[in-house]
């Protein structure tokens, strides 16, 4: 009998690997894809330009620090770029604030509809994820510091929430890391923050400059239309910055990713455009779906989650199987624990006006 290598932890064999929203479905020629918030407007001109231009280039190796892209980064939002590290997508830097920071005998807090892949880097780190009840589709952070023990070395927290849509304001914030042993890396993963439209909002900023134990995880893949770049950034304080910058790839963002980025943050207007567009839809929507019978959790995000009815002809999963042979695609949720509910991305006009078509005309059957 062959012996073959085996995971340093065990509880890597029983992830099951990540799926991504869907992209086509079989017999169809044109699909509205609404399942992977990814951008409404698809990929900014002024972006592809830049791409196109550095295709000539793409046989020099990267720079390695990113710094034409921290620096564009550190301009846009008034940061300093010595305190920012660039990564293959925030998914990366995930991964390596798990592997820097998890160890086997920590416990990693994860809330109920978090990013599945939190709990797959922790795993893989050998460390324990403990799972805490979210209240009304929202983060309860007193129910997060009624776990918090010895064993706490970090804490995920999705704030706006995907698939939920909801937010924390900033005074609830500060007021649970004030209350947060120094020793507990929080993590506050914003990749929907250039959505939100709210004066109690802060994507993390102000807590990384309160606290030094707070990271920021922030994306290119959502309102800046990257995501096929892969690529996201952090904001840290300088010492977390520096044990990230110690044992991330030295190539580990590509040229073109570094170049996309600068563009596409030059292009504010570009961004401002898609911010308008989706705050149109966020307010229709709630009205559009009462009218046929359905509710959404509110949202700040450029996606809904929408409740069905349970275990009728009109659930999650029938009106899922009535947009496909409409040629739309949305999220199903039954991996998020989520079975009555569709996650739908906020489109293009033509695109979100065929979807509510859809949608009553499923609810009329």
């Amino acid at each position: 009998m062959k012996n073959y290598p085996v995971p340093a932890h065990a509880g890597v064999l029983s992830l099951k690997p990540y799926v991504g929203g869907a992209s086509s479905i079989k017999g169809k020629e044109r699909v509205i894809k609404l399942s992977s918030n990814e951008c409404a407007f698809g990929t900014n001109p002024n972006v592809v330009k830049a791409c196109c231009e550095q295709a000539e280039r793409l046989f020099r190796y990267p720079d390695g620090g990113s710094t034409a892209l921290r620096m564009a980064i550190s301009e846009t939002y008034g940061l300093d770029m010595n305190r920012i590290v660039c990564g293959n997508g925030s998914d990366e830097l995930i991964g390596l604030l798990c592997h820097a920071y998890l160890g086997t005998q920590d416990e990693v807090i994860i809330t109920q509809y978090a990013f599945l892949m939190y709990r797959l880097y922790a795993i893989t780190c050998g460390a324990s994820p403990v799972t805490v009840p979210e209240k009304d589709f929202k983060i309860d952070l007193q129910a997060v510091l009624k776990i918090v023990d010895s064993h706490t070395k970090m804490i995920f927290i999705t704030n706006p929430g995907n698939p939920t849509g909801t937010y924390l304001p900033l005074d609830e914030l500060s007021a649970f890391c004030h209350k947060l042993p120094e020793n507990i890396l929080v993590v506050i993963d914003s990749a929907y923050a250039e959505f939100v439209d709210r004066e109690d909002y802060d994507a993390g900023v102000a807590l990384v400059n309160e606290f030094p134990n707070v990271v920021m995880l922030r994306t290119f893949s959502k309102i800046y239309g990257l995501g096929g770049a892969r690529l996201g950034w952090c904001y840290a304080s300088q010492e977390i910055a520096d044990v990230l910058n110690r044992i991330r790839a030295p190539f580990n963002v590509n040229a073109t990713a570094q170049v996309a980025g600068v563009a596409a943050l030059r292009d504010q207007a570009f961004v401002q455009s898609v911010f308008k567009h989706n705050k149109k839809w966020l307010e229709r929507l709630p009205v559009e779906l009462r009218k046929i019978g359905l509710v959404m959790t509110p949202s700040v995000t450029n996606f809904v989650l929408v409740h069905f009815p349970k275990k009728s002809e009109k659930s999650a999963e029938q009106a899922d199987l009535f947009l496909q042979s409409r040629g739309i695609i949305v999220r199903r949720l039954v991996s998020y624990g989520l079975p009555d509910a569709l996650r739908i991305t906020i489109g293009k006009d033509e695109e979100m006006e065929e979807l509510l078509s859809a949608l009553k005309d499923f609810m009329a059957d």
